[in-house]
């Protein structure tokens, strides 16, 4: 009679160690196929593998990025898997914001930038300054900004585009060859984008067919940068390593975790 207790003690135990690994698996699949629904539907993480945005996004910032802001096309889906042509639920963008798009060339390759031409807008500009439709939008001083990878300050200012979206642009005083340009017309169902650190920004005043980004179709955007959800220090060499967690209070750039992106 104690022998058949004993056994029937560990046929439970078994069968009790059996169901809480089943409903740990389940947990798991369920939280994986909660986070995969999230990434494809409302919310993408992306980081910032370059310095184009400066001084409003920094190498090593790590967003979440809205899709649902403007639609769905197929690029708003992992490889593209979905294909079908315009977008589905869209809106369209607002000057000023910053958006996360697939490079028209080659349709791949992600892409971060300021939207600064509506479809229908003349684009041109001269001597740095943006016009938009024959009206220049403002550039008010506003500061330096000099950063670890910086070898001097870099002039900063205030930008005023025509819907009164502020935001801050560099550039030096010194004119480069994207500070004067010919004049841009924005075709229908496209965009043009700037980035915010003028003298470095491979966008929509480079033409494809010269490497740059050219226009952006409205079925390449992916979505709208929110918010910073991470950001570290990511110089060269490195200076934010996973494996040293004891460095991760001093490379982590606190100040920037949860800001809004403008």
């Amino acid at each position: 009679m104690q022998r058949n207790r004993e056994t029937m003690s560990l046929t439970t135990n078994a069968n009790a160690a059996d169901s809480g690994w089943r409903e740990t698996i389940k947990i798991v699949v369920h939280a994986l196929i909660l986070a995969m629904i999230v990434r494809i539907f409302f919310y993408q993480p992306f980081n910032i593998p370059s310095g184009s945005m400066k001084s409003t996004l920094l190498v090593g910032d790590y967003l979440f990025v809205s899709k649902l802001s403007y639609g769905y096309s197929r690029y708003s889906f992992p490889w593209g898997i979905v294909p079908f042509e315009g977008r589905i639920f869209a809106a369209e963008p607002k000057r000023g914001d910053v958006v996360v798009f697939k490079l028209p060339r080659d349709n791949s390759t992600d892409y971060i930038k300021r939207v600064v031409g509506l479809p229908g807008d003349r684009i041109e500009v001269r001597d740095g300054i943006v016009h938009i439709n024959g009206r220049a939008a403002p550039q008010v001083p506003a500061g330096e900004y000099i950063g670890a990878e910086e070898s001097r300050p870099k002039p900063r200012y205030e930008e005023t585009l025509p819907n009164g979206v502020k935001h801050f642009v560099l550039h030096w005083d010194r004119p480069t060859e994207v500070d004067n340009t010919q004049p841009f017309d924005v075709p229908a169902g496209h965009y043009f984008m700037m980035g915010d650190n003028r003298d470095n920004s491979l966008d929509s005043r480079v033409p494809t067919w010269q490497g740059g980004v050219g226009f952006v179709p409205e079925q390449n955007l992916i979505g709208r940068a929110d918010v910073i959800f991470f950001s570290a220090a990511t110089d060269d060499p490195p200076a934010f390593h996973l494996t040293s967690p004891w460095t991760w209070p001093f490379d982590v750039r606190w100040t920037r975790i949860f800001n809004v992106i403008r």
